[in-house]
């Protein structure tokens, strides 16, 4: 089950958006990878993490105290098709921009795509690969 980590410094963001923010990136990222209607093991499982950063942590090469964002996309292999991938990267970008009310934000924005190893996802005891995942979502 996809696993969703924000990055960003801790003033980008209104208080009291994490959970508007959470709960449209684990949409958007269940709807890229093709879920119509997710069902108990997707909605139990698809988790988003917002950390906020002090200002003065967050740097690129050019300042101290740059106004990025990452996003790092962990699913199972296979979970996001090519289309899939556009699609979450465009909307997490929009997402942001729109809880930042910053609309110049995108420029800022990356989105990072990881698929886990066959096997590399555990919970419960089991490391699950396709053939545990497909036996969770029956």
């Amino acid at each position: 089950m996809p696993m969703i980590d924000v990055y960003a410094p801790a003033d980008l963001f209104p208080a009291g958006s994490d959970r508007t923010l959470a709960a449209q990136l684990t949409a958007a990222l269940l709807q890229a990878e093709g879920v119509a209607e997710p069902g108990p093991a997707h909605l139990d499982n698809t988790g988003a993490y917002i950390h906020r950063m002090p200002a003065e942590t967050v740097h690129t090469a050019g300042t101290d105290e740059a106004r990025t964002v990452r996003i790092q996309v962990l699913t199972p292999p296979g979970a996001l098709t090519r289309e899939g991938q556009r699609s979450l990267v465009a909307e997490a970008t929009r997402i942001v921009a729109e809880v930042s009310a910053d609309p110049s934000q995108p420029a800022r924005t990356w989105v990072l795509l990881t698929e886990a190893a066959e096997g590399g996802w555990g919970i419960a005891g089991t490391a699950f690969g396709r053939e545990e995942f497909a036996a969770l979502l029956r």
